[in-house]
C-alpha cells in the first residue's frame, strides 16, 4: 500500500510516495506550473524511474505515462460517461485499465478487464490529506502509482481552469 499527501499538486512542491509504514518508496519532483504539468518519480536514490507530463495537442484531458524513458501509457479521460468520470489508463495492446468511482474524493478502483486491480481510498489513514493507493499483487505498481498522479493531475488543472472561468463571471 502507498500513501500519496492530496492537493499538493496546487503548490507544485515535491513530495514523497510512501508504504504504509512511512518508509519513502518514490520520490515525486512536481513541475506543475510549467505548460506541461509535469511530475518526475524518482526511486529513493534519486534516479528516475517514471515521467507524467499533459500532452498540448489533444482532444481531451491527455497525460503520456513513461516508465525508464520509454512511453508506457497514456492516461486520458473518456469522452461520454453521462453518470460520473471514467479516465483510461491506455497502454500498447489490450491491457488498458480503466479508473472509475469517485474521482475527485479519492474514492475510486482501477480496473483491468473487469477485474479491480487497485483501490484509491482517503477512508483507509485518518492522516489529513492523504490517500492510499492499494496495489494488488502482480500488478504493474508504478504504471498504476502514475496513472492515479496523472489523473489527480488532469483534475487539479480542471479545478484551476473552473476558478479562473468562475472569477471572470464575477
Amino acid at each position: 500500500m502507498y500513501l500519496i499527501r492530496e492537493k499538493i499538486f496546487d503548490i507544485g512542491d515535491d513530495f514523497d510516495i510512501t508504504d504504509d509504514a512511512g518508509n519513502r518508496v518514490f520520490h515525486v519532483d512536481g513541475k506543475v506550473l510549467s505548460l506541461r504539468d509535469k511530475l518526475v518519480i524518482e526511486d529513493p536514490s534519486g534516479r528516475e524511474v517514471a515521467a507524467v507530463h499533459r500532452k498540448l495537442i489533444a482532444l481531451r484531458p491527455t497525460y503520456a505515462i513513461s516508465i525508464g524513458g520509454e512511453e508506457a501509457a497514456e492516461m486520458r479521460k473518456k469522452l461520454f460517461t453521462p453518470f460520473r468520470d471514467k479516465y483510461t489508463i491506455d497502454v500498447p495492446g489490450p491491457d488498458d485499465l480503466e479508473m472509475k468511482g469517485d474521482l475527485l474524493d479519492h474514492e475510486y478502483e482501477v480496473e483491468l478487464g473487469g477485474e479491480r486491480v487497485a483501490t484509491v481510498s482517503k477512508k483507509w489513514f485518518s492522516i489529513r490529506d492523504t490517500y492510499a493507493v492499494d496495489v494488488a499483487p502482480g500488478q504493474n505498481d508504478l504504471l498504476i502509482l502514475a496513472g492515479v498522479l496523472a489523473l489527480d493531475l488532469a483534475e487539479s488543472r480542471a479545478e484551476r481552469k473552473r476558478a479562473e472561468e468562475a472569477g471572470r463571471d464575477d
